[in-house]
Order: structure tokens, then C-alpha cells, then sequence
């Protein structure tokens, strides 16, 4: 299982969420975020003003789904939410590991 965590552009999350919901994907979380890539260049041509600061409105939308699956769901993210353009996120793929607890037989 990988977990597939999406930088996008907040006007692109909704459509996004919502192929999502109708993907192969074993559970989803969307938290919205702030920062900057590339951008940074143009955010410090400001100087020393309020803009200097500033970071940009993303949401992070992550979704676990099964090894044979990853393929289908990158691409579902990067069709949904790529415009081709400087600030369109990030896509990150990480491994799951799973675990079962262990029992107390004596209880």
C-alpha cells in the first residue's frame, strides 16, 4: 500500500475530490496548507514588505491505495489538478507499513 499525498491549487481540489471519491483509493484527508515552491523568487522581489512573507493557499489532499492501483491514481491527480503552469503542487508517494498490535493472551 502507498500513501499518495497532492499539493494543489485550492480552485482544482474540488473536482479533484471529488474523482477522487469515485477512484480505487482506500481512504482520503484534505487539510488546507500554506507555502511555497518555485514562487519563492517571486514572493522575496518584494523586499521588506507584507508580501516578503507571504505564502501561498494549497490543499493537501492524501489518499492511501493499493499497490496495483498507484498508476491509476496518479494520473487521475495529475489530469484533475495539473494546469501546466508555475505553482501547481507537488505529488509525493510514500510506503505504508501496517501493523496488527499485539494481544495480551492473559487478559
Amino acid at each position: 500500500m502507498k500513501q499518495v499525498v497532492a499539493i494543489v491549487k485550492p480552485h482544482l481540489a474540488e473536482g479533484l475530490v471529488e474523482a477522487l471519491l469515485r477512484a480505487p483509493v482506500e481512504a482520503l484527508t484534505v487539510r488546507e496548507v500554506r507555502g511555497y515552491g518555485r514562487q519563492k523568487d517571486y514572493l522575496n522581489q518584494y523586499g521588506e514588505t507584507e508580501y516578503a512573507l507571504a505564502f501561498l493557499p494549497k490543499l493537501e489532499i492524501e489518499v492511501w491505495v493499493d499497490d496495483s492501483r498507484l498508476e491509476e491514481v496518479v494520473q487521475l491527480i495529475q489530469e484533475k489538478a495539473s494546469t501546466g503552469r508555475l505553482g501547481d503542487g507537488k505529488i509525493l508517494i510514500l510506503p505504508v507499513t501496517t501493523f496488527k498490535p499485539v494481544t495480551d493472551a492473559k487478559a
